[in-house]
């Protein structure tokens, strides 16, 4: 086996519209060969790597709002598809309402990455050890989505169809992801297993937001979203369902945290075997569950 120790990105054209009209036209003109590009920390080392080869690459980080983050006290927090992370964890509104968003864009690798890296181009990545999708979907964010006849709003829950795959269609571009206003009093916290404690994929990641809900025999209601454990971010819905129906004690914990276990589906891979991801899950949703418990009492 021949291993190319100098990789090198293949040949391509970059494409510079002046519209999202005109993007989206150019994108379904040619299906499969074009791409939008936004930060390129994703697709430049998938195409490096050999993994996609497209032939134009549509620049989307200048069109229409894409640059925009937008905090408003009655709607919540619109972030432009362009805007990148450490924007986003410099950014006050996000530091006072979505704390937990900015602690996931925290954990994405080295700061010089994050001043490329985007929120939206992790969701649009669609890794399953996306960092930042689980505090976009516990917080239930909904993409705003430019195509070829208008604009639709997609719910980010609804969004993922496996590891690399959307609903995304040719023509279609992600402007933006808004996130409605967080429950009053909630707490949240990301955790990440990688082998070591920089720059490296999630082995596991859980994202947990609780919050008081007098409605629910708990008096609480918490979220949960699991990264790297099935082929798509999950979302544990039977230990949410248990947590809102038992009263909150180390026991029910636990129990919430072994049902969050049970509803993974991970794989062995060169990283990690997926009975160690298992059990990881089970700890780490532990941990998570403890800390928001902790912080809301």
């Amino acid at each position: 086996m021949t291993i190319n120790t100098h990789p090198t990105l293949p040949e391509f054209e970059y494409v510079r519209p002046e519209t999202l009209a005109e993007a989206s036209e150019f994108l379904t003109r040619y299906p499969g060969e074009a791409r939008p590009f936004l930060g390129g920390t994703d697709i430049f080392v998938r195409m490096r790597d050999g993994l996609i080869t497209p032939n134009f690459l549509v620049d989307v980080k200048k069109l229409d709002g894409t640059n925009d983050l937008r905090f408003e006290p009655q709607a919540g927090l619109t972030l432009g598809a362009a805007v990148n992370m450490n924007r986003v964890i410099a950014s006050r509104e996000v530091q006072a309402h979505y704390p937990l968003l900015a602690e996931a864009c925290r954990s994405v690798a080295s700061y010089q990455l994050r001043t490329r890296a985007t929120v939206v181009g992790n969701i649009c990545n669609a890794s399953p050890a996306g960092d930042t999708i689980g505090a976009c979907l516990v917080f239930n964010g909904v993409l705003h989505i430019h195509e070829v006849n208008g604009l639709r709003q997609e719910p980010l829950a609804e969004f993922f169809l496996g590891p690399g795959k959307t609903t995304l269609k040719p023509g279609d571009i992600v402007t933006a992801i808004h996130l409605p206003l967080p429950p009053k009093g909630c707490a949240g916290v990301y955790l990440k297993l990688g082998r070591n404690k920089l720059s490296d994929l999630s082995l596991v990641g859980v994202t947990a937001l609780g919050h008081p809900d007098p409605s629910l025999p708990s008096g609480y209601r918490f979220r949960l979203a699991l990264a790297s454990v099935a082929p798509v971010p999950l979302v544990p819905t039977q230990a949410e369902t248990y947590l809102a129906n038992q009263p909150i004690t180390p026991e029910t914990i636990r129990e919430a945290a072994h049902l969050a276990a049970e509803a993974c589906a991970p794989i062995d891979d060169l990283r990690g075997s997926a009975r160690y991801r298992k059990e990881m899950v089970r700890n780490l949703s532990a941990k998570a569950l403890s800390e928001v418990w902790e912080k809301l009492k």
